[in-house]
């Protein structure tokens, strides 16, 4: 028994000095270079592409399984400028061999010199990185039946273990040009170094590059991954530095990689400026704004959690120059999105991101467009959408109005997008409203319902329009509801009511009481001495309906110490056009508040015609003649004797009926 096993110790110990005497005996006696030439054809074969390989081709065995060779080129396509597609300098893989028999990958060495890619886009849309089409067989091949997928957590990598040395990709290149938009990127010097590499343990890496002639790192940490992937967590700290301004850094972990994957990590961008940023690239800023120093200050983070079901943002902080949004969001069931989300934004001026004010040009007149060539949008994705957010802002300043604590609840389902409630508050007064939009159709409708109080409106139009030219107290409730998505559209269909209504204030530049009485000074551009001209009221009340884009006025008035206003008509927001009358009637005194003077003189009413952009004003002369006609006859000492007598006072009313009557005809 000793001697058998004695023996076949001898035999073992034999076969094992031959197999490493093999390995170490064939690679010189091998020529490897005889087999380059069929080597070179079968991968020409393969791609269509020209292919090549240097002589320095090496081929080991022991103790490591080895090959090693310099100067690959894998050419281009027929048709493309650049003759190489792919270039490697030189290449060095190193393995052992024994280890492999119980699925243990060991890598000593996997070097790359110097690779260069060249990615070529033509301008008919073909690229160099497409492979060929062959002729399709006559007959289809049958199609390969697909293995069965193990169950959740049952994946296995087809290895047992996996370590390795030294990956290294030295002073590596690329090149993507695309001619249909004339562009061509350039990365360069990139270098990329991982050391001591095992599925047991952290993976450092290290990487750096130059995008375009502009600095851009990578380094940090991945792992451990764990015998076959079978890890539930793989951790990950990795930070990127890009051109000298932007710093992104990810921290936590990657989740069931191969069952249900998914993404657990705290996202931060350090402060950075945008402009500085295109600056550095070389390139223009892609915004223009009115405030030139916006977007010089922008800084990100937060915590993203998700898989291909759902993704949720919370804890987030998006700091934008002076303002500061706090933010967290939640999104499920991609194919019909449902999305839920709570902003609150500290303040904002919108006026300093807009564009610039531009001169605009003389309009000049085209043949206006049918409603067939407008493309009409695509309101699918609203009606999938599933909406339910909430956004509050605590100062915003947009067109130059200051208004404060803004909350709007946005909900949206099945194509009904609801805005409801908003509210805000402005120039000491505030604002509710509601407003639904309808897409379940093609033609979307929408309602609005808006109730003001309070609200100063002098300074308001200062704010907005620059204007001084109305003083009061305000309050409002409009109801408005519209179809279409066009401006033409909208306003055949505008249809609503409202009532304006200003208290304790003036009208300032105007002297209505003055205007009615003189006709000179109101309508030949006479000029008035002494302070500036106002009305004032105590009340100014504007009541109206809109009917298919035709507002109707039926009784708007103006109460002031020493001039009632009534007027009615129409506006036609489709034509632009106005249809008013403005009548005004004198008070006659104001005794208990100390004014003595009795007011008279004929009251003329005003005519407003024309359209928005040209309305005219002129005087109601056959109206202010009859008002003439009818004073003089009534204060006329014949009348008043006439009229003292007893037995006429019952016919007084019916008199000045008829006289009236007379002189409207």
């Amino acid at each position: 028994m000793k001697s058998f096993l004695k023996w076949g110790a001898i035999i073992i110990g034999c076969l094992v000095v031959v197999i490493i005497a093999a390995m170490l005996l064939i690679p010189m006696f091998v020529d490897v270079k005889k087999y380059k030439p069929m080597l070179e054809s079968k991968v020409t074969e393969a791609t269509s592409r020209p292919f090549s390989v240097g002589d320095d081709l090496r081929l080991s065995l022991f103790p490591w399984a080895g090959v090693s060779f310099s100067d690959l080129r894998l050419g281009n396509l027929k048709g493309f400028p650049e003759k190489e597609f792919i270039t490697v300098k030189s290449f060095e893989v190193r393995v052992k061999l024994l280890p492999l028999l119980s699925k243990d990958i060991q890598i000593k060495r996997f070097v790359l010199n110097e690779p260069r890619i060249v990615l070529v886009k033509r301008k008919d849309g073909k690229a160099n990185w497409d492979q060929p089409q062959e002729t399709p067989p006559t007959q289809p091949a049958p199609k390969e039946k697909e293995p069965p997928l193990g169950e959740p957590g049952t994946f296995e990598l087809p290895i047992s273990a996996l370590t390795v040395g030294n990956l290294a990709i030295n002073n590596g290149s690329a090149i993507y040009h695309d001619q249909a938009s004339a562009t061509r990127n350039e990365i360069t010097e990139i270098n990329l170094s991982v050391k001591d590499f095992s599925l047991e343990k952290p993976v450092k890496l290290t990487m750096s590059a130059r995008v375009d002639e502009k600095p851009l790192s990578l380094e940090g940490s991945v792992g451990p991954i764990g015998q076959g992937f079978q890890m539930e967590t793989i951790p990950v700290d990795l930070s990127l530095k890009a051109l000298k301004q932007l710093a992104l850094g990810i921290t936590g972990s990657v989740e069931n990689p191969l069952t249900n994957p998914g993404i657990d990590m705290n996202i931060e961008i350090s402060e950075f400026s945008p402009r500085k940023l295109m600056a550095a690239l070389g390139r223009d800023f892609p915004v223009e704004t009115t405030d030139p120093k916006a977007l010089e200050r922008v800084a990100l983070k937060t915590h993203v959690k998700g898989d291909a079901r759902k993704v949720s943002l919370t804890s987030g902080v998006l700091e934008l120059d002076q303002s500061k949004l706090n933010f967290s969001a939640t999104a499920s069931d991609f194919s019909r999105p449902n999305l839920k989300f709570d902003l609150a934004l500290d303040q904002i001026d919108l006026d300093r991101y807009l564009p610039p004010p531009v001169d605009q040009p003389t309009p000049q007149k085209t043949t206006p467009r049918t409603e067939g060539a407008r493309k009409k949008p695509d309101y699918d994705p609203l009606r999938r959408l599933i909406l339910n957010g909430t956004a509050k802002i605590g100062k915003l300043t947009v067109s130059k109005a200051k208004v404060q604590d803004i909350l709007v609840q946005i909900k949206a389902r099945d194509g009904v997008i609801k805005l409801d409630p908003m509210t805000l508050k402005l120039y000491q007064g505030g604002a509710t409203g509601k407003a639904v939009l309808n897409v379940v159709k093609n033609t979307p409708k929408s309602d609005i319902n808006l109730r003001v109080n309070g609200i100063q409106i002098n300074p308001l139009l200062k704010d907005v329009l620059e204007k001084d030219f109305l003083e009061g107290l305000t309050n409002a409730d409009i109801r408005l509801s519209m179809v279409g998505d066009a401006p033409d559209q909208i306003k055949k269909t505008l249809n609503g009511k409202g009532d304006l209504q200003f208290n304790d204030g003036a009208i300032v530049g105007i002297d209505l009481a003055s205007m009615a009485r003189n006709i000179e000074a109101a309508f030949t551009g006479a000029k008035q001495s002494g302070p500036r001209p106002r009305t004032d009221f105590t009340e100014l009340a504007i009541p109206f309906t809109i009917k298919n884009g035709v507002t109707k006025t039926p009784g708007s008035s103006l109460k002031s110490p020493f001039i009632r206003i009534n007027a009615v008509g129409t506006t036609d927001l489709v034509k632009e056009t106005l249809d008013l009358r403005v009548e005004p009637k004198a008070v006659a005194s104001i005794k208990g508040q100390g004014d003595e003077t009795l007011r008279s003189g004929v009251m003329v009413p005003i005519l407003v015609s024309g359209t928005y952009a040209a309305p005219k004003f002129r005087p109601d002369l056959s109206a202010a003649t009859r008002q003439q006609i009818e004073k003089k006859i009534f204060e006329s000492k014949e009348a008043q004797k006439l009229l003292e007598k007893e037995e006429l006072k019952p016919f007084e009313k019916d008199a000045k009926k008829v006289l009236k009557g007379i002189l409207g005809n």
